[in-house]
């Protein structure tokens, strides 16, 4: 890397850090432009510094105009040429990492702002990053390559540029499916053959095999995560529909979670939301019942992309082409959400879900794609209750007061049958009480949902405690943070074998635990009890980001845990029964709640302590 010498004393003479030392501006600009120009035509040693040095810089620094300016974006697209066509240049030295840092340094300069992008696009990076997005060079090369690509396919100015190379999308859709699996088969499972570069990247050289194999994960989830939001950037576009909107790639959308570190990617969900925005769209979603399901569960979950999941559901319910084919299934998961009133920026979203199925059951009354009676009578249901909260506005306190003691009764005597044994009598009692409890008391009926709930687990009708445990959330002040209802409901969920709903519910009963002022929960050395914590671990490796690529390379076997793979010992490997109580209390502890409520915080003795289904155990919550 040849220039002119600037700095006498410095041992690399005319090296680029010389360069960026300039005091006079329009010679340091004159330089660094030089620099550029020369730099991808340079077979010297040490070429891999300076370009580490700009990638620091781009992500320092992404809004900078001076590296923009002085011809950045050609240097970088010709030094991936290079690296693509000259596999000599590329083995010397360390010249490996240089199309990694180029494509990443485009990425980071292009993220923010628009004119950047197109004065890449028009520097011509485009073509160099579709090499790397087809895999010419490793996985980690298209990662940041399908990263750069969705910066560019974001603006309106330069996504035609992007979408003038058909094969991104097709590229980008194997990718989102292959992706885990690329990097499984290619880095996870075989340390002994990791390229030594690939772990330089990922650890910076300062982990093991372990911290490598943690770090390759949260690649492969970002890997996946941005190939699905470059695929969402063509899916705005009815043109692009028909080729996203393949049954085999629709089915796999809601399970692209991408792991629990992607916290602002769209997801699968996201994606299916943008598909669903759109006619052309919703017919082949709705041709998949299991994506249909998928959505349910979403749209219950206490979850941050939980809107998205009920848009799509109630677009798909007000289009009159794909009703049918959504409402039994999507009817009872939107019901359950009716008694919600704001959803993070979505205002009044339970009176949205009403007016929704109420369209549906007037549009489609009769006729051969009629509404179910069972669905008719649900709705008929959730609207008497906005009825009584009508009612009850014009009622004498007294009366309200009436009714309130009427259903703490009958509560009570639900409280006394649940304790006896007689769990269906319990959850009758609790009905019983739901329907004469004021609808404005909304703290009662979060209590009545919710001890319902803990019957449904016990009878082993998950669907049920699913549906009560929701109700409870979202009566709950604030949303989706009831500790008792998100416990109950991550049991209901494992039962069904959903690990990731039942992770999520899980992680947030702990957040809730973790957060408490309750004084028994302070008095603990740790506010987190242990049955949680199991439960977690199991969720985690039943939802491990790799398990499906590791049962079909025979890292694992299907029927097998996965703790050997995370190296947890044998303790770990299945979640037993706990009690909700500290081992070293003697009897029932009782405990005042904040509601002024008297809760007993043991789980049920002798014969109604354990219960399990399918093989997994699960703890018992005393009703309140």
């Amino acid at each position: 890397m040849s220039m002119d010498k600037l700095i006498p004393d410095c041992p690399y003479p005319g090296c680029f850090f010389c360069v960026m030392k300039e005091g006079n501006p329009n010679k340091r600009r004159a330089s660094i432009m030089k620099f550029f120009r020369e730099l991808p035509s340079q077979d010297d040693d040490g070429q891999v510094l300076p370009i580490s040095g700009l990638w620091n810089t781009a992500m320092a620094h992404p809004n900078d105009p001076e590296f923009i300016e002085l011809g950045i974006f050609e240097c970088m697209a010709a030094l991936i040429w290079k690296g693509l066509k000259n596999r000599r240049w590329l083995s010397h030295d360390q010249n490996i990492y240089i199309p990694y840092y180029a494509a990443h340094i485009i990425g980071s300069y292009t993220m923010n702002m628009e004119d950047f992008a197109e004065t890449a696009v028009n520097a011509g990076v485009i073509p160099p990053l579709v090499e790397l997005l087809r895999g010419r060079l490793t996985w980690v090369e298209q990662r940041v390559a399908v990263r750069a690509l969705g910066h560019l396919a974001t603006y309106a100015s330069t996504f035609p540029t992007v979408a003038s190379h058909g094969e991104i999308l097709e590229l980008c859709i194997q990718l989102a499916m292959s992706s885990l699996e690329i990097v499984y088969s290619h880095f996870y499972q075989n340390t002994d053959r990791r390229l030594s570069y690939h772990c330089d990247l990922l650890t910076r050289g300062m982990g093991g095999v372990e911290m490598e194999s943690r770090k390759a994960e949260e690649w492969a989830s970002q890997l996946q995560c941005w190939s699905l939001q470059l695929i969402n950037c063509f899916a705005f576009k009815p043109e692009f529909l028909s080729t996203i909107c393949k049954p085999e790639f629709l089915v796999k959308l809601p399970g692209m979670w991408g792991g629990l570190v992607n916290e602002n990617s769209p997801a699968g969900i996201g994606l299916l939301r943008t598909i669903c925005h759109h006619k052309f769209g919703r017919g082949p979603v709705s041709s998949c019942p299991g994506v249909i399901e998928a959505l349910c569960n979403i749209a219950r979950s206490s979850d941050d992309w939980q809107y998205m999941a009920i848009d799509c559901l109630l677009w798909l319910l007000q289009d009159p082409n794909t009703f049918h084919k959504v409402i039994e299934k999507a009817a009872p998961a939107v019901l359950d959400l009716a008694e919600i009133s704001t959803l993070g920026d979505h205002k009044k979203l339970g009176d949205s879900i009403l007016n929704v199925l109420q369209e549906c059951i007037q549009s489609h009354g009769t006729g051969r794609n009629s509404v179910s009676n069972r669905t008719k009578e649900d709705v008929e249901e959730i609207l008497h209750s906005r009825e009584r909260f009508k009612w009850e506005k014009s009622m004498p306190k007294e009366d309200l007061h009436i009714k309130q003691a009427a259903a703490l009764v009958v509560k009570l005597e639900g409280n006394s049958l649940f304790s006896s044994g007689n769990i269906s009598g319990a959850a009758s009692k609790y009905s019983e009480a739901l329907a004469l409890c004021p609808v404005r008391s909304k703290k009662e009926r979060v209590v009545l949902y919710s001890n319902r709930a803990q019957c449904y687990l016990l009878l082993q009708q998950p669907l049920g405690a699913i549906s009560d445990a929701t109700r409870a959330l979202c009566l709950h002040n604030p949303v989706n943070r009831h500790a008792k209802s998100l416990w109950r409901r991550a049991q209901a969920y494992d039962m069904l074998g959903l690990a990731k709903e039942s992770l999520l519910d899980a992680i947030l009963f702990i957040n809730e635990c973790s957060q408490s002022t309750d004084p028994d929960l302070s008095s603990r050395q740790n506010k987190v009890p242990d049955y949680a914590e199991r439960l977690v671990k199991k969720q985690m490796r039943a939802a491990w980001l790799f398990r499906e690529a590791a049962i079909k390379h025979g890292g694992i076997d299907c029927e097998a845990d996965v703790g050997d793979v995370y190296g947890q010992g044998s303790d770990d490997s299945e979640w037993e029964t706990a009690s909700e109580s500290d081992a070293g209390n003697d009897g029932r502890k009782e405990m005042s709640n904040n509601d002024g409520e008297w809760i007993n915080d043991e789980g049920i003795t002798d014969k109604n302590e354990k219960h399990s289904t399918r093989g997994t155990a699960f703890t018992i919550s005393y009703p309140y």
